[in-house]
């Protein structure tokens, strides 16, 4: 496995795959405790997406298009699945994780390789019926004033200023490759689609979170946890069963 791209943190199960991808700033290691929880729950191979410009990948430029984002992940993606054809995998994004791993899973599927078994869609409405044109104004104050209102960041790392010069640029790149991105059509995934979302979360309302219905000719569900935008890092054993049963259930089935 490609390890520029994808982080493991713990050693590979030998059951489904599951492909992380983290939220705007981000990187793999906030799928660490995740991955910790899913190899004590089932016997998954937990791989988490690093994006170019943070942590050990701080010197290569971010990516401020998403969908050319999506479309590198894709590419590095494809080779790893195609070794093990026969294992089974599933795509989990948070945020802006989530519109990442949408357009991946749809790169995918115009590929020869069998698509995902499940797409996880995590604090994020459909790209059709929630936009996210309006962060194509945000400069570097109304982004940090952004991650000030979602949480999920320790607020006394917000005004060191050493670590912002470390931070704003992939959260600016982040930023910008959202504010650019558009929904320009497509038809829906033949995979299931679970939407995880925050009864509390600012940025998508739990009715905005079943909009992703349409994107699926599969079976579709809404999972609401208590919390506000980054809920999962508060609950980490209770999203690794929903992901766990999501996974081996459709796994079973197929």
């Amino acid at each position: 496995m490609n390890s520029t791209w994808f982080r493991r943190y713990t050693t590979p199960g030998n059951g489904p795959r599951l492909v992380c991808f983290p939220h705007a700033g981000g990187s793999a290691t906030a799928y660490r405790p995740l991955a910790l929880a899913l190899a004590l729950a089932a016997d998954l191979d937990t791989v988490c997406v690093q994006y170019p410009g943070r942590q050990d990948r701080y010197s290569e430029a971010p990516f401020t298009d998403l969908t050319r984002l999506a479309g590198a992940v894709a590419e590095e993606l494809a080779p790893v699945l195609a070794a093990e054809p026969g294992r089974p995998y599933a795509l989990f994004g948070h945020s802006m994780g989530s519109l990442v791993a949408f357009e991946t899973a749809r790169l995918l599927a115009r590929g020869p390789l069998p698509g995902p078994r499940r797409l996880f869609l995590s604090g994020r409405g459909a790209p059709d019926a929630h936009s996210t044109a309006g962060f194509a104004r945000y400069d570097d104050d109304a982004v940090l004033a952004e991650v000030r209102r979602l949480g999920g960041t320790d607020q006394s790392m917000l005004d060191d200023p050493d670590i912002m010069e470390m931070a704003l640029p992939a959260l600016r790149a982040d930023y910008r490759a959202l504010g650019s991105y558009g929904w320009r059509g497509g038809e829906p995934l033949a995979a299931p689609v679970t939407v995880l979302v925050g009864d509390g979360d600012p940025m998508v309302t739990v009715e905005q979170a079943g909009t992703w219905a349409t994107h699926t000719r599969g079976d579709f569900a809404v999972k609401v946890f208590p919390g506000g935008h980054f809920y999962l890092f508060d609950q980490v054993d209770e999203i690794a069963a929903v992901l766990t049963e999501g996974l081996l259930t459709e796994s079973a089935a197929a």
